[in-house]
């Protein structure tokens, strides 16, 4: 998915939203994070879910979405526009109205469409301040000049998906004082579906019994997630955190941050695994989960989220 010499992409070799997407510690977390913090939106989630194919399958959903993702952060422009070109097609239809309340700023019968300006800018912010995050708690933290730069990087991301430029606030600041007002207003609201699959992607450390070392991967996977969450999105889930917990987040993430401080104190293998492209990763775990489907185990145990669609078009 990264471009090949001679091949360019929509972003330069050296641009900030490569460097800092690029880094697998990032790209394996990212995504997993801006859909649970993204879940507190209604019209977004509700939008997702009602016109999605993989309402039961929330993994395959996140591999699509993040292989897609990456051909533009990563790939070349033929790439890009592939994945530009499905994406649109898809969002055409979404299109519709909340079936039932979703809080008091969201009542039933609210309009959504997948290219509302505001609901665009709303995917790149949630999706920019994941990123954001997990490089400063997993990578290094951010330089303000860095910051600004990947924040207009991802303004041009969100450019290349329809996203009007002014729909985006002008600058870092403005965007980081929007984005943490929005996250202590009143609007967040998690629907049934949200909190139920948004809870168990996060908090479920562990579901299946996985054989080594997919299990060590996948608890630590959900606990660098749930880590780096903010305590009130943490608190509209009802995970519980406490001090073993904390530490156990802490411990991690700053064995990972040494590893990428220290390259060269690291193992050259270790240091190669550092950086590339992370959809090979996203369709591993794309592929377990439909082996588990076709084997009639539901993707999460005890849920089955056709129930959900029975529901709503009862």
């Amino acid at each position: 998915m990264v471009a090949r010499p001679g091949e360019a992409g929509y972003f330069a070799d050296d641009s900030m939203i490569r460097r800092v997407m690029s880094k697998r510690a990032v790209g394996m977390t990212y995504g997993l994070r801006a859909l649970v913090v993204g879940a507190v939106n209604p019209l977004l989630y509700v939008g997702t879910a009602e016109h999605t194919t993989h309402r039961d399958t929330p993994y395959t959903r996140l591999a699509t979405t993040g292989a897609l993702f990456e051909a533009v952060f990563l790939g070349s422009k033929t790439e890009a526009d592939r994945a530009l070109a499905f994406t649109r097609r898809k969002h055409s239809r979404v299109v519709g109205a909340l079936p039932e309340d979703a809080g008091p700023k969201h009542p039933a019968g609210t309009a959504y469409a997948a290219h509302d300006p505001h609901l665009m800018f709303m995917t790149m912010a949630f999706t920019f301040d994941s990123a954001e995050v997990m490089h400063d708690q997993l990578v290094r933290t951010l330089t303000p000049t860095e910051r600004e730069d990947l924040y207009q990087d991802y303004v041009r991301w969100g450019e290349l998906f329809g996203m009007p430029r002014e729909a985006a606030p002008a600058d870092y600041p403005a965007f980081r004082h929007y984005f943490d007002d929005y996250l202590s207003s009143g609007e967040l609201f998690l629907t049934d579906e949200a909190h139920l699959v948004g809870s168990y992607l996060a908090g479920q450390r562990r579901a299946y019994r996985l054989a080594p070392p997919a299990e060590q991967v996948g608890t630590a996977l959900y606990l660098l997630v749930q880590g780096s969450l903010p305590p009130r999105i943490r608190q509209l889930y009802g995970m519980e955190w406490g001090i073993t917990d904390e530490l156990a987040y802490r411990t991690l993430s700053t064995g990972i941050r040494t590893a990428h401080l220290a390259p060269p104190l690291a193992p050259r293998v270790l240091a190669g695994t550092l950086a590339g492209p992370s959809t090979p990763s996203y369709q591993l775990l794309a592929r377990r989960e439909q082996r588990m489907v076709r084997a009639g185990k539901p993707s999460m145990p005890g849920v089955d989220p056709r129930n959900w669609v029975q529901r709503n078009s009862a």
